[in-house]
């Protein structure tokens, strides 16, 4: 997320608009699952996620994500995680400037910004499935509405394996010029892992660590310069609780310099923060959250990424039972400062026929 949840709400209306085709033959609901994950995933809300639940080594199944309510699953803001593409977070007043032109995107947020991406609301196409993945793809030629001046296709996959959630998302430009792109994803966590179906508890404490080097200046959710130094409010580089105090912060700097099974997290001017980050086959480990055991035994959850992740929005809201850790590859506002000429945004050009790709995975582990 990038402000408080009334903040993020989109322009009243806007979230019944549709978009693209009638469902046709496509399903309301993809589930796969393994013996140690279930998940839903929601073709005709944007690919997003309605539920991510685990089970625990009682045999419990828990809710490790945000569940979607029932009356809810046409609304990306209120389901497990979702999608933002062809960029992510914001844009602030819809203004969208690259190679001497300027575009005016419909402000769909509710803060007079272009919001989180252009296919939240898109039908997604099936287009591979078996009991533990399934792919999903959108075409922007083939919707109406999508509030983004070129033309792109986006697939996405999440397969379990084992322990492991793996999301695999790629971004294609489609159309006969170059565009700045990116995108992200926008997990819930719960602060408390309850059996499936029980209310989030909004006042447990899961620990948060994020080995991060450097986070940004930031107006309004948008940032405003370079990467710096962390603000207090979001520095989790030694593991804490979560906390109850509000938090919206950009951080990156988690990878530069290998050192045997680990790396040095730097700060934006390439100093040694203290923090380490684990790097495997897996990534880079972004995010760690420790969910200490009360009727369940302690579970480790790492949020692992590879290099294209190089930023994370980390979202916490007051009373609430979640809170959000996204990977995202670019920072909030990041296509302005690109063209301002900031360096480290994690924006690309893309140009015809390029493709961005990214992976993170989500593991669970009982020490």
């Amino acid at each position: 997320m990038s402000t408080d949840e009334l903040l993020s709400r989109e322009v009243a209306g806007a979230a019944s608009v549709p978009h693209g085709c009638p469902p046709c033959d496509q399903p309301d609901v993809v589930t796969i699952g393994n013996d140690r994950w279930s998940i839903d995933v929601l073709p005709g809300t944007g690919a997003s996620l309605g539920a991510g639940r685990i089970r625990t080594p009682d045999g419990v199944w828990r809710d490790l994500l945000r569940p979607t309510p029932q009356t809810a699953t046409g609304n990306p803001e209120r389901c497990a995680s979702f999608l933002m593409l062809p960029w992510s977070n914001r844009i602030d007043q819809g203004r969208l400037t690259f190679g001497g032109q300027t575009w005016q995107l419909q402000r769909n947020g509710a803060d007079g910004t272009a919001i989180h991406g252009a296919t939240r609301h898109a039908q997604w196409t099936v287009t591979a499935q078996d009991e533990t993945s399934v792919t999903l793809e959108v075409s922007s030629a083939e919707q109406v509405g999508i509030n983004f001046p070129w033309q792109f296709r986006a697939a996405v996959t999440y397969r379990l394996d084992g322990s492991v959630l793996r999301v695999t998302t790629s971004l294609r430009n489609t159309d006969v010029e170059p565009f700045p792109a990116g995108f992200g994803h926008h997990p819930y966590f719960r602060r408390a892992l309850l059996p499936v179906g029980s209310a989030g508890d909004p006042e447990a404490q899961p620990m948060l660590e994020i080995p991060a080097g450097s986070g940004y200046p930031l107006a309004r959710g948008i940032a405003t310069g370079s990467a710096a130094a962390i603000p207090a409010r979001a520095d989790y580089r030694v593991a804490r609780p979560v906390g109850s105090a509000f938090v919206d912060d950009v951080l990156t700097g988690f990878v530069v310099q290998a050192s045997g099974n680990a790396t040095e997290a730097r700060d934006a001017t390439g100093s040694d923060t203290g923090a380490l980050a684990t790097f495997d086959a897996e990534g880079c480990t972004a995010a760690r959250i420790t969910y200490p055991a009360v009727d369940h035994p302690d579970v480790v959850v790492d949020l692992r990424t590879d290099d294209a992740y190089g930023h994370l929005v980390v979202y916490v809201p007051r009373r609430r039972g979640y809170f959000a850790v996204e990977p995202v590859t670019h920072v909030n506002g990041g296509l302005a400062l690109q063209q301002a000429g900031v360096e480290g945004t994690g924006v690309v050009i893309l140009e015809p026929g390029q493709e961005q790709r990214a992976t993170f995975t989500v593991s669970v582990t009982t020490p």
